[in-house]
C-alpha cells in the first residue's frame, strides 16, 4: 500500500545497526528478531553499555548487524560466557542470541544451569525446529513427523524421542524470573514479541534474574517451502506443539511498568 503522506516517516533503520545488509535467507524471521532487539535496546537507551553473546548457527550472524560489543561463544556455551561477562561487568546489559540447535542440544546443560542459578542475563531464543546453518538436520525441537535432512521419513518419536519444550522446562527453575514464548509469523504476534523482549531486558535492568524469550521462527530454505507458506506452516503446525504464552513471570517482574 502506498503511503498517502510520503513525508510521514513510517520506517527507519535502527541507529545501532551496522551498514551490512541482511544476509539471512528470504523469509527467515531471524531478521525480524534482531530488529526487535535493536528497537528495544534503543528505546531503553542502553546501547552504550550493552554486550551481546553470539552462539553457533544462523544466530552467529547477529554480531555482524549490531554496532556494539559482541563476543563469540563456543557451540552451546553462550549462557556460560554471558554469565562470566555479567559477573565481571555487572553494570552492563548482557544478552545471548541463540537458535534451537545451539541452545536446546549441545547447550541444554548450560541454559538449564544459568536459569537454575538465576543469572541476571537475558536470552533471546529463536526456535525454527531444525539446524538451519548446517543443512536442516533434525533438532531437539523438530516436530513429530517433521521431515528434515537427517529424518527424511519424519521424526519418529518411538526411536527419536519427543521434541523439547524449552520454555516450559526452564520455567520450573526457581532461578527463572521471566520465561515466555512468542512467535514472529504475523504483525500481531511480532508486536507481542517486541513487548516480551522489552520485559525481558527490563527484568535484567532491574536486577531481577534470569529472563528468556523463545521466538517461534520460520526457515523456508530448509523446510522447502516459500516464505509465505512458511508463515502458514508455523501457524498450522508449530503453535499446536509450542503454545504461546507466559510460562514464568515472577511477582517482581509482574510489578514492572513496561
Amino acid at each position: 500500500m502506498v503511503n498517502p503522506n510520503p513525508e510521514q516517516l513510517v520506517y527507519t533503520r535502527p541507529a545501532i545497526f551496522t551498514e551490512l545488509p541482511n544476509t539471512f535467507c528470504p523469509g527467515c524471521t531471524h531478521g525480524i528478531a534482531i530488529r526487535l532487539v535493536a528497537e528495544v535496546l534503543e528505546e531503553m537507551k542502553v546501547t552504550d553499555h550493552t554486550i551481546g553473546v553470539a552462539s553457533v548457527g544462523c544466530s552467529v550472524f547477529a554480531y555482524d548487524f549490531f554496532d556494539f560489543d559482541f563476543v563469540q561463544a563456543p557451540h552451546g556455551r553462550a549462557p556460560a560466557m554471558a554469565t562470566g561477562v555479567k559477573r565481571a561487568l555487572p553494570d552492563r546489559i548482557v544478552f545471548t542470541y541463540q537458535g534451537d540447535g545451539d541452545l536446546a542440544s549441545i547447550g541444554m546443560g548450560e541454559i538449564v544451569a544459568a536459569s537454575a542459578r538465576g543469572e541476571n542475563i537475558t536470552v533471546i531464543f529463536v526456535n525454527n525446529t531444525n539446524y538451519g546453518m548446517t543443512g536442516g538436520q533434525m533438532a531437539p525441537t523438530t516436530l513429530p513427523g517433521q521431515r528434515t535432512s537427517s529424518s527424511p521419513n519424519g521424526r519418529d518419536v518411538e526411536t527419536m524421542g519427543f521434541p523439547i519444550r524449552t520454555a516450559e522446562l526452564l520455567a520450573t527453575n526457581t532461578g527463572s524470573s521471566y520465561v515466555v514464548r512468542r512467535s514472529l509469523h504475523d504483525p500481531k504476534n511480532i508486536r507481542l514479541a517486541k513487548k516480551a523482549i522489552r520485559t525481558a531486558f527490563e527484568t535484567q535492568a532491574h536486577g531481577l534474574g534470569f529472563s528468556l524469550v523463545e521466538l517461534l521462527s520460520t526457515c523456508p530454505t530448509n523446510w522447502g517451502v516459500s516464505p509465505a507458506d512458511a508463515q502458514r506452516w508455523l501457524e498450522e503446525h508449530m503453535l499446536e506443539y509450542y503454545p504461546l504464552g507466559d510460562y514464568k513471570v515472577s511477582s517482581a517482574v509482574a510489578d514492572l511498568k513496561v
